[in-house]
């Protein structure tokens, strides 16, 4: 046997026996209903021009559309790792075939693509892929079937900030400031705060006019072990750190904004409670709620925000969708009840939209326990010409007060309670009234009920369309659709946390998964003969 040199750094140099098999078309070899030539062909008919203006100097080889078809094919196949893409086109030979004999880009290229280009346009480029695919008949336009689900952000889960706690701790800081003011000025002569208000304009006058006291007298600071500090020295050091913890806590109100908290590794997160938990014991992770508009199966658009529920997310998600999409407008809008409120309905109802939202109360009202409990305002009867109920005894509850108030978002909302006319020794007292929050005693408390007329209303004739044939047709398709949208994402590739810390680079995260989301269910569509299909029909019972 002839040796040879094995321990060189070039092995192609071990290999002279070795003979080049592959065809040098690569074309070739790929299948005709791949679907990388789906989604080459789907690419270039895009508009990239928004995508191409993010750019000072276009670079040709590769360019940002090649760039574009990678990134969206890795995705694809659940690769969502920068570097993964970098070693995909370097060997799988569905890479190569969208490289076009480009060179392979290195990982940072694949990174700064994402966070520099294309999340500055990538709301726009999701909006032309959704009026391409209405364009060629795949997406309705009348029917969107919305839902949402919470996403890791890619944050630690210890670096947590909370509002509450926050606003306490500047609460303390500020009565320490009070009383630290007035002893200095006492101890130094000094009047600095008028009228009993402090402001941080009369801390920096504080400390300028003690930092004048030090250069007058000539006074210099000591540092280190066995050194004693003067009374000024200790004084302008305690200011110096309340004004460095004042201006912490600040910036971290400022940061919370509306929000409750926020992670110190990515400020647009919030923590939340997260299906996928580990723990088992309801643990708050950094996170962002996703939602998802699906039309005919395809995504077709999409909101990121820190709400850790879905009621408020519904509006934002319907302003953000026209303003980029303009060539049609849904007429019915299919939701779960997680998105039921009065100013949903009122909102959807201006803008003549029909709701299919489920009921809050639909599935627990079937309930014997819910149905035979006396003092809810379902249970009661009710007289529309006196406005009145009555409870299970025989007493009435008349309108004792309107109340009006606004919502965290502005909504106007109008509540009538109903009181009873005498709860007094009533059997059934401790079965109507419930809860000890009160601090009237039991003995003394009277039914009061909270109705909401508008609601009601707008409760009833929605419970009227989702009992139709029409509205259950469209919520089992919502089971189907936008539920089946979230199971492709996270059971079928993977996806359980961001790559990318920032709204803006989690918000084109989330695009480039719908956009490759909408490829492949068009590619599935495609080999099955089911394009143009847009809803699941009902299945026959035997």
């Amino acid at each position: 046997m002839e040796k040879s040199n094995i321990l060189q750094k070039d092995y192609t140099l071990n290999q002279n026996g070795y003979q080049l098999k592959l065809p040098l078309n690569i074309d070739c070899i790929i299948p005709k209903d791949d679907s990388v030539r789906l989604l080459s062909q789907f690419v270039e008919e895009m508009d990239l021009s928004d995508l191409y203006s993010t750019y000072q100097r276009i670079p040709e080889n590769p360019s940002p559309r090649t760039i574009l078809k990678v990134v969206l094919y890795a995705y694809m196949n659940g690769d969502f790792s920068s570097r993964d893409m970098e070693e995909d086109c370097r060997r799988d030979i569905n890479f190569m075939f969208l490289l076009e004999g480009a060179p392979v880009p290195d990982h940072a290229t694949f990174a700064r693509f994402h966070t520099l280009h294309f999340a500055l346009c990538s709301k726009r480029i999701l909006a032309a892929v959704t009026k391409f695919l209405y364009s060629i008949g795949e997406i309705s336009g009348e029917d969107i079937f919305i839902d949402g689900t919470k996403i890791e952000a890619y944050a630690n889960k210890y670096t947590f900030v909370w509002k509450k706690a926050t606003t306490k701790n500047l609460e303390k800081l500020l009565k320490k400031l009070a009383a630290f003011v007035e002893s200095c000025e006492e101890m130094y002569r000094l009047k600095i705060v008028y009228q009993n208000k402090i402001t941080v304009k009369h801390l920096k006058k504080l400390r300028k006019k003690l930092y004048r006291l030090k250069a007058d007298e000539g006074i210099e600071f000591v540092h280190g072990t066995g050194k004693r500090k003067c009374p000024l020295q200790k004084s302008i050091e305690t200011l110096e750190q309340y004004l460095e913890k004042l201006k912490e806590y600040t910036q971290k109100l400022y940061v919370c904004g509306e929000r409750n908290s926020y992670s110190k590794t990515d400020h647009d997160a919030t923590f939340m409670r997260m299906k996928e938990d580990a723990m088992g014991n309801g643990q708050l992770k950094a996170g962002y709620n996703i939602q998802h508009g699906v039309d005919s199966e395809y995504i077709t658009w999409l909101t990121v925000g820190p709400q850790p529920t879905d009621t408020t997310t519904l509006i934002p998600f319907f302003k953000d969708l026209e303003e980029y999409v303009d060539d049609f407008k849904y007429q019915r809008v299919t939701a779960d009840a997680g998105y039921e409120s009065e100013e949903n309905y009122a909102y959807l109802e201006k803008e003549k939209k029909e709701a299919f939202i489920k009921p809050t109360n639909y599935e627990i009202g079937k309930k014997r326990s819910y149905q035979n409990d006396i003092g809810r305002a379902e249970n009661m009867k009710y007289d529309s010409q006196s406005d009145t109920y009555t409870c299970h005894n025989g007493k009435r509850l008349k309108v004792s007060k309107i109340k009006k108030e606004k919502t965290k978002t502005g909504y106007e909302r109008e509540t009538t309670i109903y009181s009873c006319e005498d709860c007094s020794g009533c059997p059934y007292k401790k079965e109507c009234i419930k809860g000890n929050h009160c601090k009237v005693p039991f003995e003394d408390r009277t039914k009061n009920l909270y109705v909401s007329r508008k609601f009601n209303q707008y409760r009833e004739e929605d419970l009227e369309r989702i009992t139709s044939e029409k509205g259950i047709v469209l919520r089992v398709n919502r089971s189907i659709q936008s539920e089946g949208s979230f199971g492709d994402l996270k059971e079928d590739t993977g996806f359980r946390r961001f790559r990318y810390r920032g709204k803006a680079n989690v918000e084109a995260q989330s695009i480039l998964l719908a956009i490759a989301h909408n490829v492949r269910k068009l590619h599935q569509k495609i080999q099955n003969g089911k394009t143009g299909t847009h809803l699941f029909a009902l299945k026959k019972s035997a």
